[in-house]
């Protein structure tokens, strides 16, 4: 295979300038010896948007071609400097289970995010047949109650923003880009496994891929009922809460199943594997790991507020004015180390997105940021955080972070009297509550109530906060505009724990495997899919492969 880098062309080009300009850079009709065009395919590796020099903007595309052998070499010999080289792919490779420990029963997953999901899709392929529990709804049950939620129903403890059938990323953006260094092509089978169950195919190649809540629900949904016709078992509704062990390690656990009317039914499972992949909200679980004497530790995170712009003036601040409603939603990333010694950046940022209410316990007000496969609300908006850790926690608790998220959320709550707390930027600084809307209009799933957002944190996150968004200004025109939206508190950004794990992906308790982002090791969709992937590779290396 012949890869071509850096191919540029500009932001109008269709697919017929695609193939002039291969045939620029390698003239294919000169390694036939007949000077006819040989026969090939080509696809695309990867596509990324190079708004550098604003207004000339451009696409720059990485590009693989399939041909003869002979021709391969021929091209290879005769364009060297030309960003053309040979191609090898990366494919993964579905590991053969090599187990010998026999499995008491199925192996069973708590939590069916991405990491859990993709942990059972592994696992299915090679006749494992996982019991996957969720606490949560069905993925369509879902929606209607996190819906209802916002337009003002009483929160679901279990099934939420948080808790639910595609984990915590269902009712997000839908990003799918990741810094994770993969050199066994796990990425790329997570993408085209999103393709293979509804995803656009572009997700495949684009540098910043991304899905959207609304083709979010229906992938998840068709990965269920693949695993369910290879053997998987799925149990809503279903709260892990405890395990036995004996002197091999796991060998039960306990689970509680509320019916539609309300009832609750105690379960006992035999499992000798048992696999962790709760998110990073399951603080009632984490509560009860530490008590049972599962080894964790405290993880640094990152706390903040919810900002919107108009998308308009990100996409003139990143496209320039001539592609300003040409171009897909803009995005952006930006980052700061304060004066204070304090790390602050955006955070999960939403083009043409919506603030959500993402609380999971009662009495405690977080958001986040969602878009629809579209994006096209009329603002964009994006968490800014602060890291924290063990000075601001106060203490060595392994769960300190944890009681230091409830009480900013607990603050956010009664400012909002229950609902969300917003604010605009200038009020924000001048530690005054708003008392008109701005220009910026609020994009917010659930009832929102203008507070003073500064009485959620210290003063040395407030001020970092305050003066990132003034330096981000300098980098992108009207970032710091009076009346840019604030909301809070974004407290979710990532585990406040981490479940420790050996190289084999096993905890000190054997058969306990923590993964995906509850357990500390993901940071995003496909990070927690690839753990998961990573966690069901440790069980079949362990255990044998069994068929129900």
């Amino acid at each position: 295979m012949i890869k071509i880098d850096q191919l540029r062309l500009p932001v109008s080009h269709n697919e017929e300038d695609i193939q002039r300009k291969i045939n620029k850079i390698i003239d294919l009709r000169r390694y036939t010896g007949s000077g006819e065009m040989p026969r090939y395919s080509c696809r695309i590796l990867r596509k990324s948007l190079d708004a550098r020099r604003k207004p000339e903007l451009f696409y720059v595309y990485t590009l693989v071609l399939s041909l003869e052998r002979d021709i391969e070499k021929s091209i290879l010999k005769h364009s060297k400097g030309r960003n053309v080289s040979e191609y090898t792919p990366v494919d993964y490779k579905i590991p053969v289970p090599s187990g010998s420990i026999i499995l008491n029963g199925r192996p069973v997953i708590t939590g069916t995010g991405p990491a859990g999901l993709f942990c059972a899709y592994l696992l299915c392929l090679n006749g494992y047949s996982p019991l996957l529990l969720e606490r949560g709804e069905p993925v369509d049950d879902r929606k209607k109650t996190v819906e209802e939620f916002w337009n003002g129903s009483e929160l679901n403890c279990e099934s939420n923003v948080q808790f639910g059938e595609g984990g915590a990323g269902t009712f997000s953006d839908g990003k799918l880009n990741t810094l994770v260094n993969d050199k066994e092509g796990r990425n790329q089978f997570v993408l085209d496994t999103f393709v293979r169950f509804g995803a656009p195919k572009e997700i495949s190649y684009e540098s910043k891929p991304h899905l959207g809540t609304d083709i979010l629900i229906d992938i998840v949904r068709n990965i269920r009922d693949f695993i369910i016709r290879h053997g998987g078992t799925f149990m809503f509704n279903t709260r892990l809460d405890d395990f036995k062990t004996d002197e091999q390690g796991i060998c039960e656990i306990s689970a509680s199943r509320i019916d539609k009317e309300g009832n609750t039914e105690n379960i006992k499972i035999d499992t000798n594997c048992l696999i962790l992949a709760i998110g990073h909200s399951a603080r009632d679980t984490f509560e009860w790991l530490i008590k049972n004497g599962v080894s964790m530790s405290q993880k640094n995170f990152a706390v903040g507020l919810r900002i919107q712009h108009p998308q308009s003036m990100i996409n003139i601040c990143q496209y320039g004015q001539q592609y300003s409603g040409i171009l897909p939603a803009a995005d952006y990333k930006l980052t700061n180390h304060t004066s204070g010694g304090r790390n602050v950046y955006s955070f999960c940022m939403c083009p043409g997105g919506y603030v959500v209410n993402a609380s999971s316990e009662i009495k405690r007000i977080a958001v986040n940021g969602m878009s629809y496969s579209g994006r096209d609300s009329f603002n964009a908006n994006s968490a800014i955080v602060v890291s924290v850790g063990k000075d601001d926690f106060g203490s060595d608790d392994v769960l300190a972070g944890i009681d230091y998220v409830r009480d900013l959320e607990r603050k956010a709550y009664e400012l909002g009297d229950g609902a969300v707390p917003i604010q605009q930027y200038e009020d924000f600084k001048n530690n005054t509550v708003s008392q008109t809307e701005g220009g910026v209009i609020p994009q917010i799933k659930g009832s929102y109530k203008h507070a003073n957002l500064r009485n959620i944190f210290s003063e040395d996150i407030n001020n970092a906060i305050i003066e990132s968004i003034e330096k981000f200004g300098y980098t992108m025109e009207g970032f710091d505009r009076k009346d840019a939206l604030l909301a809070g508190v974004e407290s979710r950004t990532s585990s406040p724990v981490r479940i420790n794990r050996n190289q084999d992906h096993v905890s000190n308790i054997e058969g306990l495997y923590p993964c995906g982002e509850g357990a500390g090791y993901a940071g995003g969709i496909t990070s927690a899919a690839m753990d998961g992937m990573k966690t069901a590779e440790a069980v079949m290396r362990h255990y044998r492969s069994i068929q129900y």
